[in-house]
């Protein structure tokens, strides 16, 4: 990742996660490390209601991962925070990727490609 990049941060956790706040700093820590300043950090809770929890382990979609509202809600801090990507703590599919990127209007990456590559 190029030094001085801006990213917004998403994470997508159970309810069963208890340690949010901790894994969404490690991760921002773990960008900064390597170039990208986080401008921004938005997670979606998956299995809060009685239907989630029974789908705890899947993605919101299989395009996405994130629900189609959390997906605009990035866009827009994206945009609001003129962000160069979006950096995903979960690891995306090549299909995630190439859809969220044309959602979102900048690259969705995730933080494991991030820390393999550098």
């Amino acid at each position: 990742m190029a030094e001085g990049t801006d990213v917004v941060l998403v994470g997508y956790f159970s309810s069963k996660q208890k340690d949010l706040a901790e894994l969404m700093e490690t991760a921002a820590q773990q960008a900064t490390n390597h170039g990208a300043r986080v401008v921004g950090r938005i997670v979606q809770r998956r299995g809060v209601s009685d239907g989630g929890a029974k789908k705890i382990a899947l993605p919101y979609s299989s395009r996405t991962l994130l629900s189609y509202g959390k997906v605009r809600e990035v866009a827009a801090l994206c945009e609001q925070t003129n962000a160069d990507a979006a950096l995903f703590l979960s690891t995306l599919t090549e299909r995630q990727r190439r859809v969220l990127t044309g959602m979102l209007g900048c690259p969705a990456l995730s933080l494991a490609d991030v820390m393999a590559a550098g």
